[in-house]
């Protein structure tokens, strides 16, 4: 309820004034039967046609005003419902960019957009719902039984048996339905993933002709949301034949006592009809409350999955302190270890110092934990123990702009962005000049391919750069990291989609173009990090090897064993 206060703040009026149109139209309801009542006893009964025409008119005004309510209440709600529903999911969207690796790790994607897209909507649909006849209904109940006790007390006592039977078989239809929709938004994540998992890998699917499995697979998950879906809605829907049956039943009831007292002359048929009438209305009422009810559990299920991503804490808090640097690009780690959340230890109790202006490889067999030391330095993750400073500061006690503005990464995984080539350069400086951007174009070794695009530099670039090589992206990839002009540059096995002398090239070109830029190079190729000033060898999470590599091929096991299945014993 806590974070619903924002929003009651921002809208409370708009929704105040929908719940006012609201009750003006219930208030036209609830007073048209016994005008009717009157019109008949007295209007009918004694003839009096200017009496009916008198009150057929008041009628008439009584219908137009709560004409105007409902149209008033149904342009309210809907702007008031939209509007909150598009701050909800900015709202949510902006916590989702504040999580960490951690967190998204938690929730998972498909989940994530479920929650800001499906979720939302049914809250929204709960928002709007509240407005338009979630407060009506108990209005005109609570309204039809006072008008129809003031009518006649002795058939309200009909009423007074028949509505606490309901509300009773509400409460339990809400009770047991509750846990089922909460099941139906988990099934639904899972037709996201299994959705998103394909579309991502179509390619493969395709290659490996696969489509009957995956086929297979989305008919489980969809099959498992169908019966869910299905089992929630009998659940809700089971209660509704004996809802209407007992309200039926009252009105048989209202209809049978009430012929007995006209024939006694205690009651007149006008005050029948009028009854009659409220007990519609009150059926009318129980119904949308049951629809009211139905509505609130699957809502207040999406509201629980939403506010558990807002209740997410943040464990990357980041010192907002202004630091001074004196060192430009030195990365200590002291006795580092890192833990993923699920426990399994990935990094241990490692040691080294890179130095300013230094390039640093780092090799090791698959699965080592390279990509998820490298990753710790921009504090994607937090370690588990030790400490990681650069420039001689706690990275957990940098800013994280000042953190980010030294550090540039080019990940083990491509991705470029729907736009231009040029846009996805400027993703490392927005304001970079075209002259900047074609300065790291040529460092990168793709002025040449570029300027055969007839678009050159405005050339646009696919959903996930599908009109692009594995190498050329790449490439793409490595010139947005230059245009930052980071203090370190991380490059993790970015390269492997290159040809031997292109790679060459470009890593010439960052020798005599970015002079004192500390350079990481993550490879499974001892080729590509045979000239850093330092290797590390990275094996099972623990540094079992670091120095030049003339050392290292007679000194550790480890590199020995890579180098010689890439190059061959001879060549040692």
């Amino acid at each position: 309820m806590k974070y619903m206060k924002k929003y009651i703040h921002k809208y409370w009026k708009g929704f105040c004034l929908a719940i006012f149109c609201l009750a003006v139209e219930a208030m036209c309801d609830l007073m048209q039967p016994t005008i009717m009542s009157k019109i008949v006893d007295i209007g009918v009964a004694n003839k009096n046609m200017n009496y009916i025409v008198k009150h057929g008119f008041i009628m008439l005004i009584i219908t137009g005003l709560g004409a105007l309510g409902a149209s008033g209440r149904n342009i309210l709600s809907g702007s008031v419902s939209q509007k909150f529903s598009r701050d909800l999911r900015e709202d949510l969207f902006k916590k989702i960019q504040s999580f960490s690796f951690n967190s998204i790790d938690k929730f998972k994607s498909s989940s994530l957009i479920t929650r800001l897209t499906n979720d939302v909507t049914q809250v929204q649909n709960f928002v709007n719902g509240l407005m338009r006849i979630f407060v009506k209904a108990p209005i005109v109940c609570v309204g039809s039984i006072i008008m129809a006790s003031k009518l006649n007390l002795h058939l309200a006592v009909i009423l007074f048996i028949i509505i606490p039977i309901i509300v009773l078989l509400i409460l339990l239809n809400m009770k047991i339905g509750y846990p089922y929709f909460m099941k139906v938004q988990v099934s639904l994540d899972k037709i996201n993933s299994v959705m998103r998992e394909y579309l991502s890998g179509v390619r493969v699917v395709k290659a490996f002709n696969r489509f009957n499995y995956e086929s297979e697979k989305f008919k489980i998950a969809n099959e498992n949301l169908g019966k869910l879906t299905t089992t929630a809605m009998r659940i809700m829907s089971l209660f509704s034949p004996g809802r209407n049956l007992i309200i039926n039943i009252g009105i048989i009831c209202v209809l049978w006592i009430g012929g007995k007292y006209v024939e006694t002359g205690d009651i007149q048929v006008g005050k029948i009809i009028a009854f009659t009438n409220y007990m519609t209305q009150i059926l009318f009422s129980i119904m949308m409350i049951s629809v009211v009810f139905n509505v609130f559990a699957r809502s207040k299920a999406s509201a629980v999955r939403i506010f558990e991503v807002l209740d997410e804490e943040d464990d990357m808090e980041f010192n907002g302190a202004s630091i001074n640097f004196t060192e430009k690009g030195r990365i200590d780690f002291d006795n580092v270890c890192f833990s993923y959340s699920d426990g399994h230890q990935v990094i241990n109790n490692i040691s080294f110092t890179c130095m300013p202006g230094e390039t640093i490889g780092i090799v090791g067999p698959t699965g080592s934990g390279k990509s998820s030391l490298v990753n710790l330095i921009p504090r994607f993750y937090n370690v588990t123990s030790g400490t990681i400073k650069i420039d001689g500061v706690n990275v957990q006690n940098v800013d994280e702009k000042a953190l980010m503005d030294k550090i540039a990464l080019v990940p083990q995984k491509t991705t470029l962005f729907t736009g231009t080539v040029l846009e996805n350069i400027r993703w490392g400086k927005e304001n970079a000049s075209l002259e900047e951007v074609k300065k790291v174009c040529e460092i990168a070794e793709i002025n040449e391919f570029i300027d055969r695009f007839p678009e050159k530099y405005d050339t646009k670039i696919g959903q996930e750069g599908i009109n692009f090589s594995g190498g050329q992206k790449q490439r793409i990839s490595i010139a947005r990291a230059l245009i930052k002009r980071p203090e370190v540059l991380i490059f993790d096995d970015c390269t492997s989609a290159l040809d031997a002398v292109t790679e060459a090239k470009i890593k010439e070109n960052l020798r005599k173009n970015l002079i004192n830029l500390t350079c990481i190079i993550i490879s499974q190729k001892i080729s590509s990090i045979i000239w850093a000033d330092k290797i590390l060898v990275i094996d099972d999470g623990k540094l079992v090897g670091i120095g030049k590599h003339d050392e290292l091929v007679k000194t550790c096991k480890t590199y020995e064993d890579i180098f010689i299945s890439q190059f061959g014993k001879e060549n040692i």
